[in-house]
């Protein structure tokens, strides 16, 4: 038999009376344990997690007065190799490095990516992130699309790991994109309350067409319209996998370059081939894990992302600068 690994921390407690029945799964990550269900199951899985000191299925109903108990292993050492990818770093210190990911740039190891990763960039340049994410995702609180470029925010330690993890999950953390759209938007700001999920028919797509729906809220602003295109502001109340790119594209108003959401028909304007989404994450607002300072980063769009504008506001007759309702 394989020896479990040592143990890292353990946590018991008992649910509160003002908790309303709800999945186990769901409960540990609203409780900010981990922002990942798919890391939380397998600890429930593999019996890390007892409610009244007996093991559970990550479907079990928590109900107030169940006893908690919650056992986090030691993380398995690494086996990613680090590999020397320049990074932008915009701050670091002994617990977060903020920086500015490059679109292209895949964040963790996956099927099809298992090199060239920010990952691999990240053991490189810290050699000590946190264990808490796993072996594929150490230090990685919250991720951008591969296509995405803009700020993120890695966890050096692991309390700040689960600090930044629960206010992710709580909403907290501020954020504001810049995305370039096919078409006019005539008005706003627009709230956009759509919930989605994994698309019925296809998988690898998310969509309000689906078996499990969660809440998902953006808020939309114009900064500046153009004939054929117009540039928003989104900044996400939630934090759902493509919330941004599907709640726009239900818009009637796609992602320049977003082919998944917007089809061929983003593909191309004035000329220009879009490869990837035209979307920047380009604010990260956030209370510091350790020292409790608030913190705000900015980044502009980068050179690819700056050409397409400059591309469709070029011989433009309808352009509004700093357009505010």
């Amino acid at each position: 038999m394989t020896p479990r690994p040592k143990t890292l921390s353990t946590r018991e407690w008992v649910a509160p009376k003002l908790t309303a029945p709800r999945r186990l799964d769901h409960y540990l990550i609203r409780e900010g344990i981990h922002p990942s269900r798919s890391f939380i199951k397998k600890l429930i899985l593999a019996g890390d997690v007892t409610v009244n000191g007996r093991p559970v299925k990550p479907s079990h109903s928590v109900h107030p007065g169940d006893r908690i108990r919650l056992t986090i292993p030691e993380p398995v050492p690494l086996e990613i190799h680090p590999e020397a990818i320049q990074l932008d770093i915009l701050f670091e210190d002994p617990y977060l490095v903020v920086l500015n990911k490059p679109a292209g740039l895949v964040v963790h190891p996956a099927p099809g990516n298992y090199s060239g990763t920010l990952v691999h960039a990240l053991l490189h340049h810290c050699r000590d992130l946190s264990g808490i994410g796993g072996r594929e995702r150490p230090g990685i609180v919250h991720r951008l699309d591969k296509g995405t470029s803009g700020i993120m925010v890695v966890a050096k330690t692991d309390d700040a790991h689960r600090n930044l993890s629960k206010q992710f999950s709580a909403h907290t953390i501020r954020r504001t994109y810049l995305a370039l759209v096919l078409g006019t938007v005539k008005k706003g700001p627009v709230r956009i309350e759509l919930p989605i999920g994994r698309d019925r028919k296809d998988r690898k797509k998310i969509s309000p067409r689906t078996a499990r729906p969660r809440q998902a809220v953006t808020v939309v602003r114009v900064v500046r319209r153009f004939r054929e295109a117009t540039l928003v502001e989104a900044k996400p109340e939630t934090g759902r996998t493509h919330q941004i790119r599907v709640h726009l594209a239900n818009l009637g108003h796609p992602i320049l370059g977003d082919r998944t959401y917007g089809g061929i028909k983003v593909a191309a304007l004035k000329g220009f081939r879009i490869d990837r989404p035209m979307l920047h994450a380009q604010k990260l607002g956030f209370t510091h894990p350790l020292t409790g300072e608030a913190m705000e980063f900015e980044a502009p769009p980068p050179p690819d992302m700056e050409r397409i504008i400059h591309a469709v506001n070029t011989g433009s007759d309808r352009t509004e600068a700093s357009v505010d309702y």
